[in-house]
């Protein structure tokens, strides 16, 4: 007898629907293999066999002697996981009538198989359960511990099963099953924006503070360099803290990354808040792109909507850092392979950390640099122009002292007072750039609009033509500048770009400044 299942396979942060067809019939010849997987399946798949074998026989049900077909379609695409054990299970119980195959058609079915017949859990179910409700789908049935995430689709039943025993009972209407159901949008707003940091544990740094204003304002990457105790660790830790809350389209997004992935929680559904990814020095350019040879998102991915964090930019390798330089421009990474090219977002604000030379003492106001000559360039010199060239703020970090530390009394501005400002900045640019597809802040304007959108006046002209020269910038530095104080001129609620907006946007260009480094 012949059964039709529906399942899913991934690409990316996107999924396509998978039928799995199980034949059963025919005697089966002795020392012969008594079944065959066709469609392109991969070895965890083809492994499933004997998990499928011990589940059916541990839970009651007879495992036929008969042959086996088991066809994956289309059959041009790779399909990849464990996760189909369990509509490769209800197939075979199905076709050889110890279920009815009734309610098929109604759900698509996902779940890896342990040998006693329960359920283990699987990563990507959020791109599946959108997939089930696009293709008008009744719902899908995953296992227990993944329906939560599944149930922030709306519309859609999530049909939580433990074991296949209770999938095969639901499955022939034996077993009644409560779709599990989750408000998806209170919950968003509940938890939103919950931070565990707070720019008001800061003391001093207002210049710091004002920099990273701007670069939440509009979007901008961010460099702090400066000795280390001066605070760039935890002013970076505190950026998601200014940035404007998640909208849900964009907490979907990232949690279809995120689910993909496989980092998301049991418990959890919606990522509510914005990501902050701060991964080692040591990582390897795969870890950060992404790939593998199923490739999944890198930490640039995972940073989507959110903030990527690199301590000690110049101790990152040279080859790991370049692999920056086209998603920071296009907020996308393309893995390509032999025979699939995945394509993942990876929009984020990038904010990296810096010690100023080797020891770490270059132009500290107590301590003596021990350097060698040169040394403090040579330190500068791994970091490759082109990479410093889509940096648009350079900010120096000093340390407070131990007695203005102590004796500070005024209270720090709170995040969400700083957060007011930045929101106020960014309803500017939505309303500039409501007709431009994917423009969302100042930092995302293409260099052809940025002339216009940026326009200066003659006095503001000579003062960038001046700093041009003397600070030898090149074309893709001037465009930073000019988005920068576009950005500063939005949080004075100026519809003008003036010369002190442009002063301050050149003001934190530190590393271009005519011997910064010696």
């Amino acid at each position: 007898m012949l059964v039709k299942l529906f399942s899913a396979a991934g690409h990316g942060v996107d999924a396509s629907t998978i039928v799995v067809e199980v034949n059963a019939g025919g005697n089966v010849i002795t020392g012969k293999i008594s079944y065959w997987m066709v469609g392109l399946p991969d070895n965890a798949i083809k492994e499933g066999y004997q998990r499928i074998q011990s589940a059916i026989k541990n839970i009651g049900y007879q495992f036929p002697r008969v042959k086996l077909v088991i066809n994956f379609a289309p059959a041009d695409i790779r399909k990849e996981g464990s996760y189909y054990d369990l509509p490769i299970a209800l197939g075979i119980l199905a076709a050889t009538r110890q279920i009815s195959e009734e309610r098929f058609k109604d759900y698509l079915i996902m779940g890896e198989l342990s040998l006693d017949g329960s359920l283990r859990p699987f990563k990507g179910v959020l791109p599946i359960a959108l997939l089930a409700r696009k293709e008008n789908y009744k719902g899908i049935i995953v296992p227990k511990i993944n329906a939560r995430e599944a149930a922030i689709v709306d519309g859609l039943e999530i049909i939580p099963v433990e074991n296949l025993f209770e999938a095969a009972a639901f499955m022939d209407n034996r077993l009644v099953i409560e779709p599990i159901f989750a408000d998806s949008t209170q919950e968003f707003y509940q938890q939103q924006a919950n931070y565990v940091h707070d720019f008001a544990d800061v003391k001093g740094q207002e210049n710091i503070k004002r920099a990273l204003e701007i670069a939440a304002a509009g979007g901008h990457n961010v460099i702090l360099i400066g000795p280390p105790g001066a605070g760039k660790t935890m002013l970076a830790q505190r950026l998601p803290t200014i940035l404007p809350p998640l909208g849900i389209n964009e907490a979907l997004e990232t949690t279809k990354i995120h689910s993909v992935a496989g980092i998301l929680a049991a418990d959890s559904g919606l990522v509510t808040s914005r990501p902050f990814r701060s991964p080692h020095h040591t990582i390897s350019d795969i870890a950060l792109v992404g790939g593998g040879s199923n490739p999944m998102p890198g930490e640039i991915s995972l940073a989507h909507n959110g903030v990527l964090f690199l301590d000690e930019l110049p101790e990152f390798k040279r080859a790991v850092l370049e692999v920056l330089r086209q998603p920071l421009e296009e907020r996308k990474v393309t893995i390509s392979r032999a025979k699939i090219s995945i394509e993942y977002p990876s929009s984020f604000m990038l904010i990296a950390s810096m010690n100023p030379c080797p020891c770490g003492y270059f132009n500290h106001p107590e301590k003596e640099c021990v350097c060698a000559p040169g040394a403090v360039k040579k330190y500068l010199s791994r970091i490759s122009g082109p990479l410093l060239d889509r940096i648009d703020l350079h900010v120096e970090v000093t340390p407070v002292s131990s007695e203005e530390l102590m004796e500070y009394k005024r209270s720090s501005e709170n995040s969400s007072c700083i957060r007011d400002r930045v929101m106020s900045a960014r309803l500017r640019q939505e309303k500039r750039y409501h007709e431009n597809q994917n423009i969302y802040c100042n930092a995302q304007i293409p260099s052809s609009m940025a002339r216009e959108i940026c326009a200066i006046n003659t006095n503001g002209m000579t003062l960038l033509k001046t700093a041009m020269a003397k600070l030898q910038l090149s074309a893709r530095a001037y465009d930073r500048i000019l988005k920068v104080s576009r950005t500063i001129a939005d949080l004075s609620d100026s519809d003008d770009i003036k010369i002190e907006h442009l002063a301050e946007a050149i003001h934190f260009r530190s590393l271009d400044r005519e011997g910064w480094a010696g």
